[in-house]
């Protein structure tokens, strides 16, 4: 079989022989043909590909990766630099770290800042404000402090000891808050009533006011009031726990301790979980 002297080239550059037919099917070897085929000319055609010469392509295709870090690299290139119209004047904070961006890009750099080194800016800017905004006065203070909840007079007091020496001074700022009337006691004693009085019982609520320093007469007054709905509050506190009367000892007995915990007395708590001994009651004391 003869070929021609230039081969036919496939898509991927190799060389493209001419297979004759019966090359596919197996025949015979004698040692006539097994001699014949030593020789290159009677050799048994198959398909070979042969890889096209070096040309200036490949060349070509050695540069691509430098093309396309080349591209990468230009599409990752810094925006240009874009001012708004805003008044030079204005000072607030997103203006301000936008402008020291800009001049950022504008010197060269990328516009990104450490964490820490934009957390140490924020604090010296915050010390700066401090200094020049005047120091709220004691008064200002024990307003500020009023403004937000009722406090009691010694609660109020032990507040602002961290802000002057002079106990003289802050007894007399307590007392004109007294007779001005934004410090008061009892209504102290009221919100803490509105506040727990259907969480627990009066119990805690007296513990919490003496705990503030708030007068004996003024306590024993709130004690008498929440002793008449002592019953009623504490039947509610035990029906949305529980629901149900106890069945076992040792379930009355954790429920006894549920309630007591929350402040209410034995007496109310005998009359809650019904069928309960006038001996448990010495008995739990007892634990």
């Amino acid at each position: 079989m003869s070929h021609s002297s230039t081969p036919d080239l496939d898509d991927e550059g190799g060389a493209v022989f001419e297979v004759p037919f019966e090359a596919f099917f197996d025949a015979p070897v004698d040692a006539g043909s097994a001699n014949a085929s030593s020789s290159p000319s009677s050799e048994p055609t198959a398909v070979r590909r042969a890889s096209a010469p070096e040309s200036a392509s490949d060349s070509l295709l050695d540069s691509e990766p430098r093309r396309a870090l080349r591209a990468a690299r230009q599409s990752f290139a810094r925006p240009a630099v874009r001012r708004d119209e805003v008044d030079e004047r204005e000072s607030f904070d997103a203006h301000d770290r936008a402008r020291a961006v800009e001049k950022a890009l504008e010197d060269g750099g990328d516009g990104y800042e450490r964490t820490s080194t934009m957390r140490a800016a924020r604090k010296a800017n915050a010390a700066a404000n401090s200094r020049q905004r005047p120091e709220r006065s004691l008064k200002g203070r024990a307003l500020g402090y009023l403004s937000r909840r009722e406090y009691s007079r010694a609660e109020l007091s032990r507040k602002l000891m961290a802000y002057t020496d002079n106990a003289d001074e802050l007894e007399a700022l307590l007392d004109t808050l007294e007779r001005d009337g934004w410090l008061s006691d009892a209504r102290f004693a009221e919100s803490v009533v509105y506040r727990r009085a259907s969480r627990v019982g009066a119990g805690r609520i007296v513990s919490e006011l003496k705990r503030h320093a708030v007068g004996e007469e003024l306590i024993e007054e709130v004690s008498t009031q929440l002793r008449e709905t002592e019953l009623v509050r504490a039947r509610a506190v035990w029906k949305k726990k529980y629901g149900q009367l106890p069945e076992t000892p040792a379930e009355r007995a954790r429920q006894a301790r549920f309630l007591a915990a929350r402040g209410f007395s034995m007496s109310i708590i005998g009359k809650i979980l019904k069928g309960i001994e006038d001996s448990f009651e010495d008995g739990f004391d007892g634990d």
